[in-house]
């Protein structure tokens, strides 16, 4: 069978697989563990872990661990490639993930397998995804264009191919913050532009966004991830945790910042 193989092991994340399910582990067993349904949809970074997986541990941790649906997992293209899919299973260190092939199909969304060949703002979640729900499976979306009427649209096509299919699904997407900027900046930009999430405002976020010039890569799969929530019925977001890639280099001159954010 085809799968989409690791292209960022060893980089990103150990390519060892118990080095791996160590890290994560001791990610996990910081967090509370989610009782009831949880959240809809979460933002996570997709730095390398050293820096950010501690952040991605707490999003993925306001979700239940029992969940066995489907993840919706949306990322942005860094190399500049249209917004499209994957249909195949996804490789881990841990194991692969299996494709929802049938919800993927009716996104409605061309499939693109090379495209996604190096791209990591997926790939970082998806042992996450293995180690803490092994019996969930994925439906991969890369966007590329990521101004807010193309976020509508990925948006529309989730909760239709969710009512459709009339699977259980969980929101993810994949985003860093404020790049290569001061701590003090970095934190203040950020938090103003993720304040209007807390209400679901996807216009004002963008507006923000573009206001400070915060150079979140993943800005369209956030709103994407947001707006499909609230068509499902969600109420407001919160955020679960922020940290910069300062807090663990000591570097609070050029930072990137990480925040977990549930939408529930």
């Amino acid at each position: 069978m085809k799968v989409r193989p690791c292209a960022v092991a060893g980089s990103f994340y150990p390519a060892e697989s118990s080095h791996l399910r160590q890290l994560l582990e001791k990610f996990f067993r910081a967090e509370a563990i989610e009782s009831g349904k949880g959240a809809d949809g979460i933002v996570a970074p997709h730095a390398g872990y050293i820096y950010s997986g501690a952040v991605a541990a707490s999003a993925f941790s306001a979700i239940p661990q029992g969940f066995s649906g489907t993840f919706v997992v949306i990322g942005p293209s860094h190399r500049g490639y249209m917004t499209c899919t994957s249909e195949i299973p996804w490789e881990t260190p841990l194991g692969t993930v299996s494709n929802d092939t049938d919800f993927v199909r009716e996104l409605n969304i061309e499939a693109d397998e090379a495209s996604h060949r190096n791209e990591h703002s997926l790939e970082v979640q998806m042992p996450f995804i293995r180690l803490r729900f092994p019996d969930a499976k994925i439906a991969p979306i890369m966007m590329g264009h990521q101004d807010i009427a193309s976020s509508r649209i990925v948006a529309q096509r989730i909760v239709e191919a969710a009512k459709k299919t009339k699977r259980e699904i969980r929101i993810v997407a994949s985003s860093d913050f404020s790049h290569y900027v001061p701590e003090q900046k970095a934190k203040s930009d950020d938090v103003y532009a993720i304040e209007p999430l807390t209400h679901l405002d996807t216009t004002e976020f963008y507006r923000r966004i573009m206001e400070k010039q915060v150079t979140a890569c993943g800005y369209g799969p956030i709103a994407a991830m947001v707006q499909a929530c609230q068509s499902s019925g969600a109420k407001e977001a919160k955020i679960i945790r922020y940290a910069t890639s300062g807090d663990v280099t000591g570097d609070r001159h050029e930072v990137v910042g990480y925040a977990a954010i549930a939408v529930m």
